[in-house]
């Protein structure tokens, strides 16, 4: 029940970092706080299953904070790669 209160922490801190992160009209709005969730929820399960209890605060910093650093290494290199494709398309087309 506990992981619920992870992925919808993990979800609304996704969204905040949606807007601090640069480039965001390249991307959509539901990437970030996806990415973040995603990874959240996979990471706290592996550690459950690993044997870490509920109560330990360490389940929580890993999955929140591993979420949100791999939303964040993950939206700064697709920001990256649209921006570098919407460059290459503009010059292939002459604008």
């Amino acid at each position: 029940m506990y992981i619920l209160l992870a992925l919808i922490a993990a979800c609304s801190l996704g969204i905040g970092l949606h807007f601090v992160l640069p480039k965001r009209d390249l991307r959509g709005v539901a990437v970030t706080p996806g990415i973040a969730t995603a990874a959240a929820v996979a990471i706290y399960t592996i550690l459950q299953w690993s044997g870490v209890a509920e109560t330990s605060a360490w389940l929580w910093f890993a999955s929140l904070g591993g979420g949100l650093l791999l939303a964040a290494l993950l939206t700064v290199a697709i920001s990256a790669v649209r921006s570098r494709r919407d460059a290459e398309a503009k010059q292939a087309l002459g604008i």
